[in-house]
Order: structure tokens, then sequence, then C-alpha cells
């Protein structure tokens, strides 16, 4: 524990320094927020209500820190070393998609399904993770931003139950080896509580982003088969994320997260899937680094799609190799903000 929170440190200070440039607004009407996500109505709702946006920039393993409307196709390759050293390689891809009901309310729904290459061929697979709704709240304080969000995933994944499909629940486990972030969402048995809090600083086009979650996982099907074992697990996240304008239409940011199980969730020897699952007090650190580029499509809605890197880090930090328990991702973010 001690060695990850240094690293996180460590990498967090070192990305603060990369991150340079200019920021600009993209033309437009007089009054229009220029980047289309935290849009807000022309009639504000109370004096509270949030100011006009300034360019803001997305994360890559974070949430969005506005109530704005979205629509999300987020994909990534990725590969990762399972518990006997062999290489696994899946490919996940998340939609998702929010309304902005109010300057401050948003409604948020997330679809996930993944392709997993497994070692040898008997468990390639695919799979379809549990849903995920819930709803963020937003509002200024000052020259910050507050955003909380609340959400339920809803346990209808493939590769369940009391008598899995073990192509689809080995591909499970290697999603979440793979985006760990959205872990919640591919533990299939399991009903899963998020609460989380982001608070951002928003200027002269700079954008820094923390984020606190808390997940508790609840067993509402499946006995012991598929790794899932334990009645309930208990997970807690942080993140950070930094990212700047460089000029109107492009932007550059990276930001990092780090999760923990503060229970110890335990995996049957027996199962096929519990050699790549999560093991007791594990840890996940992964680092994402990448461009975007910003364009308008029509009167309001902009097309901001951008391309990173993803690193997962263990205890040797950047001395490990590329590939590990830990994944290693190349991040394709198309998001349609309007």
């Amino acid at each position: 524990m001690t060695t990850f929170n240094v690293t996180f440190v460590k990498v967090a200070t070192l990305f603060a320094t990369m991150i340079a440039g200019g920021a600009a607004r993209a033309e437009a009407p007089a009054g229009e927020p220029m980047d289309g996500v935290s849009r807000v109505a022309a009639t504000v709702e109370s004096p509270e209500a949030l100011p006009p946006a300034l360019p803001v920039s997305l994360p890559w393993q974070l949430r969005p820190m506005a109530t704005g409307s979205l629509v999300r196709v987020d994909t990534a390759a990725a590969a990762f070393n399972d518990g006997q050293g062999n290489v696994d390689i899946a490919l996940p891809t998340v939609l998702a998609a929010s309304y902005r009901l109010t300057a401050r309310w948003a409604p948020t729904i997330r679809l996930a399904f993944t392709g997993n290459n497994a070692p040898g061929a008997a468990l390639d697979g695919t799979a379809v993770a549990n849903p995920l709704v819930g709803v963020t709240y937003a509002r200024a304080l000052g020259p910050t931003q507050l955003a909380l969000f609340g959400a339920t995933t809803i346990p209808l994944g493939t590769g369940g139950g009391d008598a899995p499909d073990l192509r689809a629940a080995e591909t499970n486990a290697a999603a979440m080896s793979s985006r760990p972030s959205d872990a919640a969402m591919f533990a299939v048995n399991y009903l899963g509580a998020i609460a989380g809090a982001d608070l951002a600083y928003v200027g002269h086009g700079f954008t820094a982003q923390a984020e606190m979650t808390m997940v508790q996982l609840v067993r509402v099907r499946g006995g012991e088969a598929g790794g899932a074992s334990d009645a309930f697990r208990t997970q807690a996240a942080v993140g950070l994320h930094l990212g700047y304008f460089l000029g109107s239409h492009v932007s550059f940011g990276s930001d990092l997260h780090y999760q923990r199980w503060l229970s110890h969730p335990t995996t049957p020897s027996a199962s096929p899937v519990a050699r790549i699952t999560f093991s007791a007090g594990s840890d996940t650190t992964t680092l994402a680094i990448g461009p975007r580029v910003h364009f308008r499509v029509g009167e309001h809605a902009w097309v901001r799609p951008g391309l990173s890197f993803v690193r997962g880090l263990d205890a040797r930090g950047f001395g490990a190799p590329l590939l590990t328990g830990q994944t290693t991702a190349v991040q394709l973010d198309v998001p349609v903000t309007f």
C-alpha cells in the first residue's frame, strides 16, 4: 500500500509538469459555451445555477465533471499477463449516454461488452457486462466545480449464475483486469451500489480534477461458480486528471486512477477464471495519457475524439516490464456532446 501511494504522488507530479499550451474558445455565437459539455439552460433556474461553461478537459478513466448531454463510445485494446504469466488480450467497449435535465442534474446509462483472446483457444469468448444506471449532480463553488454521482449496476450480464458459461466468465475476469475503473460492471453476479464525488478547477483552458469513489457489491445470483464466493465486496478508488487546451481545437490530458479492495474477495481454486480475478487486498493503479481534438457538428454538437496510452503500474512503477498483471492498452474514446 505504501509503495502504491508513493507511486501515485510521483506520477501525478511528473505529469502535472508535462502539460503545457494555451487555451482558446472556438468561434460561436455570443454567450454560447464553447465545449458543449456543461451547457447551461438559457433560463437560469436559481442564483446558484452553474455559470456558462468553460472548455473542460474530458478524462480518460474518471467521470466527466459536467451535466451536459453526451453520447460516448470508448474502446480499448488491452494486454496483460494472467496468473500463469501468459499474455491475455481483451477488447472492452463501453457505450455511455447522459442527458441534461437541468443545469445541475443529468441521468446516465452505461453499457459494456468485451471480446477476449485468452491463452490458448479454449477460453476465448465474449461477454456482456451488467448495465449501469445513475445520475450526476453538479454545481459551482466559486472557481471550482463539484459533481456528485450515484449509480447502480443491474445484474443482467452474461457469464454469471450457478452454471455460468465459462468463456463468458473468463472474459468478464479479463475485462476487470483490462478496464479496472469499470470492474463493477463486469462483476455480473453482483448488484453494485456506487457513490462518488469529483472536484475540479476549470479556468484559462486548464482542468484539474480529483475523484473519489466507493463501490459496494452485493451478490444476488450464483454460488461459488465463476469466482463469486463472497456475499459482499467493497472497493474504493481515487483519481486525478490534468488537462490543457492547446488552442481552440486540441487538448492534451492525463489521469491517474488507483483502486483497492477494502474487503478481501476470494476466488475458489477450482474456478477456471480464478487465475486472473483480483486477489485479496489487490491494488490496481493505471495511468492514461493522450490528446483530443474538438470540432463542432451543427449548431450545438461537438465531437471530441481522443487516443490515449494506458499503462498499469505495479510496485515497480515505470521500471516494470511493459506487460505485467496489470493492463497495458491503447484507448480510443469518441464522445459527442450537445
